[in-house]
């Protein structure tokens, strides 16, 4: 019984830290939730403390804790698989890359890019939520864009559609369209388009065996390791 006090005190004092003692909406208390129920998860938060709360109070309003929070979800969901660990942003959050480096037992590290669609999915079909994430995926590593929607399923965002769409017009020579989004031009898009190995769209409110849908870039310079992909994907998929 005392071991279970001390244990609920010391995951309290934690959430407290992260949140600052603001309820923020619920959120707090689902924190706390996810704390209890993983040792993983616990660690994890515990050793990046003090990113993870700056995340949470430079967060604005409701929408933006809602993308501080799939980020903190997906790391809870993947961590429930004792093969997994999370570095939380090893290439420093000041430099605009990536969320999350996933190390997977025998294989090669790969990076985990977290973004929440906002709005009506069949709206981001133009690739808006690709082209904002593409400019943060480093070289020389396999990389990974977790796309996490509200509600429906995952698949109800085309992605292959997206790709589809985005590939055209740079084949078109469409340089305005690339430049107006952060590109210097179609070579730029081209040349951080081949650093991404997958897209997963994740619903993690949609029905069982619809929560994840994988989108492969056969044209990717590094895939990511197929053992690790299935793992996280499988992970993703238990809520």
């Amino acid at each position: 019984m005392a071991r279970v006090t001390v244990e609920s005190a010391t995951i309290r004092r934690l959430s407290d830290h992260l949140s600052s003692g603001d309820p923020m909406d619920g959120f707090a208390d689902e924190v706390a939730g996810w704390l209890a129920s993983s040792p993983s998860f616990r660690a994890f938060a515990d050793a990046h403390r003090d990113k993870i709360r700056k995340k949470l109070r430079t967060a604005a309003d409701a929408e933006s804790r809602r993308d501080v929070r799939a980020e903190l979800r997906a790391a809870h969901l993947l961590l429930a698989d004792r093969r997994i660990q999370l570095a939380f942003e090893a290439h420093g959050s000041g430099r605009g890359g990536p969320d999350f480096t996933v190390s997977f037992r025998g294989a090669q590290a790969f990076d985990l890019e977290v973004t929440r669609l906002r709005g009506d999915p069949a709206a981001a079909t133009h690739g808006g939520p690709l082209l904002a994430k593409l400019r943060q995926l480093q070289p020389s590593v396999a990389n990974v864009l977790l796309i996490a929607m509200d509600g429906g399923r995952a698949n109800a965002l085309d992605v292959a559609a997206a790709v589809r769409g985005l590939r055209l017009r740079a084949d078109a020579k469409d340089e305005a369209f690339f430049q107006r989004r952060g590109f210097d031009g179609t070579r730029d898009f081209y040349h951080r388009f081949l650093r991404l190995g997958v897209i997963v769209t994740w619903c993690e409110d949609g029905p069982e065996g619809a929560r994840v849908q994988p989108w492969e870039n056969g044209s990717a310079r590094i895939p990511v390791p197929p053992a690790a992909l299935r793992a996280g994907l499988a992970a993703l998929e238990e809520v």
